[in-house]
């Protein structure tokens, strides 16, 4: 994103992606700034003119008052409705190409197909797991998922490895584990899980950003092979199976070169033993071939995500690796990314954790805290996540007009102070801070978490209620009020928390 502000940062001009010089119709920035240079000197008037309106916009809109629906089974049903009509009947996903992941959504048709026993929903969800899963943006040799596919089927990805959408994939592949017991999502969540401890981990246990999709200037070289490239390290017998099984071609459709798959595979959910050794050899071989960079920041959210994720992957599959990564990740976050008041920071790196910590940090590590403390019942991680909800309530709820400010009141002031509900790449702070309330209300019984679910239910509800397709976890967040579950409840003699 590039953002052009006044001296006195007021924004004029924004827009996504541009290269650094004009090419191929697509301006380039630094042309943009020598004409955006030309005009301020010439009428910097109009600039100033339009910064003002659009300030006085976002300041309008940021006070408007939402509507007044309520959560509802038709809205949660409508949400479900909406991701059928952009669905890939051959290929899953939604929409058209660049395609994403998008995990939320599958989160959500997963959880609509247990509580409605609908068919679709779990045909949609199934389908985009599997057709991701035989594509090459899973890296079907070092594991993980890559950013994005360029194309319909899946197979030529944006190789940029981003540690949030593997830790929410994990997350969907394991709610598919526990609802279908399908041995193809136990392997995809073992390869992903182990390629995140061994290549997105920092030795204290916390969790890295991801890794560039560049290697020697060149995108995908460390991730595409020719046949000949892949015998000389296996051998012609087994190079030529291993070409067979992984659609590794002559006349590859990445530069010459292939990106190992399985769309052409009809067995593609064998597990395939037999390539174990060969997969470790082009492993070994991929890494000396060519080297990727690591952004080795360490985010408060991103991390809590990926602690959900280890926690719910060592739940269903029964690995207690998972949950002790989840449980030295969640331990560094603790020991470094927060303070004795229980404020948390955005990010750390090289030793020093700094910004203040925005809604999604407080939601995203309450949740965190809550998974933690449903996997091991222990009271410790139950009482931080209701002091970071409680921390969240404070400094971020507006009691005005409902929902949750994406900074806190105790911050430095921008030209707005907006609450973000759009689950785009990530699910948003507030649908996250729904999650937490719920889950809060239920675990604890406590009168303020139940009574500031519900005034944020009824504000994501009406936020949501023309596309709830776009806001699929907020919805999912919604289904643990609209589909309650049987609850058994423990009493001892001494309080609990």
């Amino acid at each position: 994103m590039t953002i052009v502000m006044t001296p006195d940062k007021k924004p004029f001009f924004a827009g996504t992606y541009f290269p650094k010089r004009s090419k191929y119709g697509m301006t380039g920035l630094i042309d943009l700034l020598l004409l955006i240079s030309e005009k301020w000197k010439s009428g910097k008037q109009v600039f100033l003119d339009d910064s003002e309106q659009i300030v006085s916009y976002m300041n309008k809109k940021e006070r408007t008052r939402l509507g007044t629906a309520k959560p509802s089974n038709e809205l949660i049903e409508l949400a479900k409705e909406q991701l059928a009509r952009s669905f890939d009947n051959r290929w899953g996903g939604f929409g058209s190409v660049p395609k994403f992941p998008i995990p939320h959504n599958i989160i959500f048709l997963l959880r609509y197909a247990e509580c409605e026993r609908d068919e679709q929903a779990l045909k949609m969800a199934e389908v985009t797991l599997e057709q991701m899963y035989r594509g090459g943006i899973f890296d079907h040799i070092g594991g993980g998922f890559s950013r994005y596919s360029t194309d319909e089927k899946w197979l030529i990805p944006h190789f940029e490895k981003m540690l949030y959408d593997n830790a929410l994939l994990i997350w969907a592949y394991s709610e598919a584990f526990r609802h279908t017991k399908r041995p193809l999502y136990e392997r995809i969540i073992r390869k992903t899980a182990e390629y995140v401890i061994s290549e997105l981990s920092n030795p204290m246990g916390a969790f890295l950003c991801g890794q560039d999709a560049d290697s020697d200037g060149e995108e995908g070289k460390y991730y595409a092979f020719t046949p000949s490239e892949v015998k000389s390290v296996l051998g012609n017998s087994t190079g030529e199976l291993f070409c067979r099984r992984f659609g590794i071609e002559e006349h590859g459709v990445f530069n010459g070169k292939s990106i190992p798959n399985l769309i052409e595979c009809d067995r593609f959910e064998d597990d395939a033993q037999e390539f174990d050794e060969a997969i470790k050899k082009l492993y070994h071989y991929r890494l000396g071939r060519a080297k990727l960079h690591k952004d080795d920041k360490v985010l408060t959210s991103w991390n809590a995500i990926m602690i959900i994720a280890m926690a719910k992957a060592g739940k269903v599959l029964g690995n207690p690796d998972y949950l002790n990564s989840a449980f030295k990740a969640q331990k560094f976050i603790a020991n470094n990314l927060a303070d004795s008041n229980g404020r948390l920071k955005i990010r750390w790196k090289d030793g020093e954790a700094v910004n203040d910590g925005q809604l999604e940090d407080y939601a995203f590590y309450g949740l965190a805290l809550a998974e933690l403390y449903e996997t091991s019942f222990d009271v410790h991680f139950l009482s931080e996540a209701i002091r970071t909800a409680e921390t969240m309530i404070e400094f971020f709820e507006d009691n005005l007009l409902g929902g949750f400010f994406m900074y806190s009141k105790d911050s430095e002031r921008l030209i707005t102070r907006p609450k973000p509900l759009y689950d785009g790449a990530l699910p948003s702070g507030n649908s996250a801070a729904a999650l937490l309330l719920a889950k809060l209300s239920k675990l604890t019984g406590n009168e303020k978490f139940s009574k500031t679910f519900c005034r944020q239910a009824d504000y994501i509800s009406s936020a949501a209620s023309a596309q709830p397709a776009a806001h699929t976890f907020a919805m999912f967040a919604l289904m643990e009020e609209l589909y309650p579950s049987a609850d058994l409840i423990c009493c001892t003699s001494k309080p609990y928390v």
